[in-house]
């Protein structure tokens, strides 16, 4: 897997950390996206996170990948036909 077919795929229910000041060291499961946001459950706190401007370390089957924001700012149901 490489990190094109991950931006392919559902974010929800993924591990995720967002690398970017202000929000960096937020970390937990994404539990919603939109177009622009990620919302995250961080310790029992849900976080919306901008998309645009911030990177992101996701967790996927044991393996890392980091991704700018702005690689990924569609709606997910979009993503799949728009991330080449």
């Amino acid at each position: 897997m490489n990190v094109r077919d991950l931006m392919r795929m559902e974010f929800i229910g993924m591990d995720v950390e967002v690398l970017s000041a202000p929000y960096s060291g937020v970390s937990g499961v994404i539990v919603d996206e939109t177009k622009n946001t990620f919302t995250i459950d961080s310790a029992g706190t849900e976080r919306m996170v901008p998309k645009p401007a911030n990177e992101f370390r996701f967790t996927y089957e044991g393996k890392e990948f980091v991704v700018k924001g702005k690689d990924i700012q569609h709606r997910p149901e979009d993503r799949i036909k728009k991330v080449r």
